[in-house]
């Protein structure tokens, strides 16, 4: 029974931690509704600033109270400035760009504050000092139990701030406006409240509660570079189970997360790495809007450009000639390549089918997927694990991938498809994550993190040169299958949806099928993109289901342009092969590639593919006019 108390508490003192970092992120979309991806770098950058500063300028945190706790302040108000500093520079140009785009904005600077971190602190973990006037164990009254001083603070601080916050946005006119903003952003812009001011004001708060969190955790783990997406998903988690926009259900999550924690290693220690995950899933289900979520005025889809999305035309015959001739090229250009080249090109011709197939849902379907990876990672275990158990050959493999990832886009769709938002987005990282474990964890089957070896192509293709034939002929064909399902009967239907879903309706298309199609087709086509990479790699591992995966397909398609055909090709052609170069150029190919992502989407929001159209389309009509 002590243990099980004890187990509860720890339990508190996690919840209250992630409640801080959760309830920033919540104040940040309730108004602005910027899926923040940076917040957990904020989070890392209070670590860091807050051990700098308590370690450098009061020794080691003995020197009273002040040094400490002074120390800790500082790190979570210039956490705050720097929050202030993203908004101002870049966020702020990008208030009018759709929900995704700010989201691809922040993983530039996620990137960018990795690499200077890095250059800053050095690699190595940071062991922070004691809390003064908090360190070692209180008796616990009535209970006879001994439990850590800090993790009782931690425990008291998350109502505490809750609170604090309650009474800010109650009590204060600040706080009115940021609940109204809330609600509804464009009628308080007609009232005549500064919404520039005010949404600076709510990313410094944000942005300081991230910091604190970050400054808070120096007695109790090591500062290092991997804090910030550690903490970032369980946020993410956190908000979406409360309810986007709701403290209270931040609040109430956070416990939920936090206990779960605490009890998940003694009563499911199989599942316990997602366990966060199978909560979150059945939650949405069941709760489509989170615990104390409410439904929102309207169901846009998150990646919707605008109200009125451009229309998707055949490309005209000139821009068809050149594709064509561009695919002539990468079909004439591999006898005269070594074979790095020939494996780059594969790689190259691999991620753009992974980006396509998560256009066909994030462009004409309007829905968007965090978990896009799972279906490439179930594509690559099918082959891999037909391959090692069964000794089948490629073909077998390449045949069968579609089918599991199809099936499991069917699965995890039916689901996904009901929800909208955010809440559909998260629900397939949920998803997601489960097959990640599944891969993850059961080392019978699949290996667990060793991975299954020896997964190589047959005889006849284990040359170089013939297999990236191969690739190139797949990968084409997959590619052009999903570009005639755009301009099919299919493809309208999914893209009048995504337009106006009740004309839709009211026309006769069902909703709810068309798109679970949809899911199910674009999860098979990532399939066939896994499995090719199984057998150019030699191994699967379960990396290949992982988060950093399915933000990779996400990044390719907003790079390149959501609504536009070419675009994920542009956007997988401009970040795997941006990525492979800078890799191999330079030690802060972070930095670099940050300040691109960054550089893209300020300049080009509407992505490189559309950016081209942009510039085509006038000059195309001029010379129709002039002729």
């Amino acid at each position: 029974m002590d243990a099980l108390i004890l187990q509860a508490l720890n339990g508190l003192a996690s919840a209250s931690s992630l409640f801080l970092v959760a309830s920033g992120l919540t104040v940040i979309f309730g108004v602005s509704r910027i899926v923040n991806f940076a917040h957990g770098s904020l989070y890392m950058l209070g670590a860091y600033i807050g051990w700098t500063l308590v370690t450098r300028f009061a020794g080691d945190g003995s020197a009273g109270p002040l040094g400490f706790w002074g120390g800790v302040l500082l790190a979570a108000l210039a956490v705050g400035l720097i929050g202030v500093a993203i908004e101002v520079l870049l966020l702020r140009r990008l208030y009018r760009a759709p929900e995704l785009f700010p989201l691809l904005a922040t993983f530039g600077v996620l990137l960018i504050v990795q690499d200077l971190a890095l250059w800053i602190w050095g690699p190595q973990d940071l062991l922070g000092p004691r809390a003064p006037g908090l360190r070692g164990a209180a008796e616990l009254p009535l209970l006879g139990l001994r439990f850590p001083r800090y993790e009782l603070f931690l425990i008291v601080l998350g109502p505490v701030v809750l609170g604090l916050l309650w009474l800010l946005f109650h009590r204060t006119r600040f706080g009115v406006l940021v609940r109204a903003a809330t609600e509804d952003r464009e009628m308080v812009g007609a009232l005549g409240v500064d919404q520039r001011a005010l949404f600076t004001g709510v990313f410094f708060l944000g942005a300081t509660l991230a910091g604190l969190a970050g400054a808070l955790q120096l007695p109790r783990e090591s500062v290092n570079l991997h804090m910030d997406l550690a903490v970032i998903v369980e946020a993410f988690v956190v908000v979406v189970v409360g309810g986007l926009g709701s403290l209270g259900g931040a609040f109430l999550a956070a416990l939920l997360i936090g206990e779960l924690h605490a009890f998940g290693i003694l009563v499911f220690p199989r599942i316990t790495l997602v366990l966060v995950f199978l909560v979150m899933a059945v939650v949405l289900v069941l709760r489509p809007h989170g615990l104390l979520g409410a439904a929102p005025a309207s169901a846009a889809p998150v990646a919707s450009l605008s109200p009125a999305a451009p229309v998707i035309r055949p490309a005209p015959a000139l821009l068809r000639r050149l594709g064509y001739a561009a695919l002539t090229l990468a079909f004439a250009l591999p006898p005269f390549l070594g074979d790095y080249a020939l494996g780059v090109l594969a790689d190259l011709a691999i991620f753009t089918l992974f980006a396509t197939s998560l256009h066909f849902l994030m462009g004409p379907g309007g829905m968007a997927s965090f978990g896009h990876a799972a279906y490439f990672g179930i594509g690559a275990y099918a082959a891999a694990l037909l391959a090692h158990h069964l000794a089948a050959p490629m073909a077998a493999g390449i045949a069968l991938a579609p089918i599991a990832a199809g099936l499991a886009g069917l699965g995890f769709g039916w689901f996904c498809v009901r929800l909208s938002g955010v809440y559909s987005a998260m629900l397939t990282l949920a998803f997601a994550q489960i097959a990640w474990s599944v891969a993850f964890q059961w080392v019978e089957v699949t290996g667990g993190d060793n991975g299954i070896l020896g997964v190589w192509p047959d005889a006849w293709a284990r040359d170089q040169l013939v297999f990236t034939y191969l690739v190139l002929a797949l990968c084409t064909g997959a590619a052009f299958l999903l570009l005639r399902a755009v301009h099919a009967p299919f493809g309208y239907a999914l893209r009048a949806l995504r337009d106006s879903e009740p004309r839709a309706a009211a026309i006769g298309i069902p909703a709810v099928l068309v798109r679970w199609l949809a899911f199910a087709f674009a999860a098979a086509m990532a399939g066939i993109a896994g499995a090719l990479f199984a057998y150019g790699r030699g191994s699967v591992f379960p990396t290949l289901l992982a988060i950093p995966r399915s933000v990779d397909a996400l990044l390719m398609v907003l790079l390149g342009g959501v609504q536009t055909v070419t675009g994920p090709i542009w956007g997988a052609l401009a970040y795997a092969g941006l990525s492979e170069q800078l890799v191999r150029a330079t030690d802060h190919w972070r930095l670099v590639l940050g300040l691109a992502i960054v550089v893209l989407v300020l300049f080009f929001p509407e992505g490189l593919a559309g950016a081209a159209r942009r510039w085509w389309e006038p000059r195309m009509d001029a010379s129709s006019a002039r002729t």
